[in-house]
């Protein structure tokens, strides 16, 4: 399949810059593998859910990872967004503009916080040694910023709006967003219900954003994600798989978790692995029965992993429908169940 493929028309105003409140006030597209579709509010996802089923999470959290320093020898002001931890100070980073952060540069952030570029790779990303005067995260988390997607222009009044309630393992370069939607009474109250709910971690990378320049759809280079899958999870999904109830997916970051799991170990199991699966029509679903997913960018690698469960037509006609009825897009934007 060619990239074009899963090209639609996106209205800029239909981008969802901010959170809606509260987290379950969001819109909720209700899709079958028939192509039928439902509007109905994420609150409403409580009557598609049975006893039995199993809600898969991923668990990480995001970390303030954009941060400014100045040059301590000219007061030039450089972006950070941290990428990749090598030890507890030392971090593969984005740096822009890239031409003022060459080897040797000293940066401050603030009075317990700077650093020194002490490498340039060849993908012009930085390496940082950095010089912390206390614990690193809690510093950063007084001097860092959300690493928002490029398409929201609004300041976020409130990091926690780009953490999902259930957030606990600190490491991702971005929201698992189809979580954002949980409130911690919504969740108690499936549980109440007889919904499982199980946890993976998946650290989300800055590629999740980065596009698809090849046509050919196949000839595309995904990115590679740290995952873990705890002993209770993999117990609580084959438990749930051998009573014939669903496990059901939050998010593509659960889903490419457990399918990666699956292709590689036959099984889902305790297990902690990177993984670079890329999902695309024509894809056999191992473990996943229903995913909870927002609404993605066009000729987007998730788009293309959505199509694969959803069918290719069903999908792009729901995206054109949810144009049509204007649903709000992309990490802050309504969800949508298919089932």
């Amino acid at each position: 399949m060619k990239k074009s493929d899963f090209y639609y028309n996106l209205p800029e105003e239909l981008i969802a810059q901010t959170p809606i409140e509260p987290r379950n006030a969001s819109r909720l597209m209700v899709l079958n593998k028939n192509g039928d579709v439902q509007h109905k509010v994420f609150t409403d996802l409580f009557h598609y859910l049975k006893k039995g089923d199993t809600l898969v999470l991923n668990n990480t959290r995001v970390l303030p990872a954009r941060i400014f320093g100045t040059r301590t020898d000219t007061g030039a002001v450089v972006e950070f967004v941290l990428l990749k931890q090598y030890s507890t100070l030392v971090w593969e980073c984005i740096a822009g503009p890239g031409k003022k952060a060459k080897t040797g540069h000293e940066f401050v952030f603030n009075e317990n916080l700077s650093a020194k570029v002490t490498d340039v790779l060849p993908d012009g990303n930085r390496v940082l040694e950095f010089v912390c005067n206390g614990e690193f995260f809690a510093v950063l988390d007084t001097v860092g910023n959300m690493p928002l997607p490029h398409y929201i222009k609004a300041e976020l009044e409130d990091k926690e709006r780009y953490q999902t309630v259930y957030s606990k393992e600190l490491g991702s370069a971005a929201a698992p967003t189809a979580g954002l939607h949980f409130t911690e009474d919504m969740l108690t109250e499936l549980k109440n219900k007889g919904i499982n709910i199980a946890y993976v971690t998946l650290h989300v990378g800055l590629g999740t954003f980065r596009p698809v320049k090849v046509e050919e759809i196949t000839d595309h280079k995904m990115h590679s994600e740290h995952y873990f899958i705890p002993k209770e999870t993999a117990e609580i999904i084959n438990k749930t798989k051998q009573s014939g109830g669903r496990v059901i997916c939050v998010g593509t970051t659960s889903c490419r978790t457990l399918e990666s799991a699956a292709t590689k170990f036959g099984e889902i199991k305790e297990c902690s692995d990177d993984t670079d699966i890329f999902i695309y029509p024509g894809y056999n679903f191992k473990v996943m029965d229903c995913l909870i997913t927002n609404f993605h960018l066009p000729e987007s690698t998730l788009i293309m992993l959505v199509s694969a469960f959803a069918g290719y037509e069903n999908t792009m006609n729901a995206y054109d429908i949810a144009v049509k009825e204007k649903y709000r897009f992309f990490s802050f934007g309504d969800a949508m169940f298919i089932e």
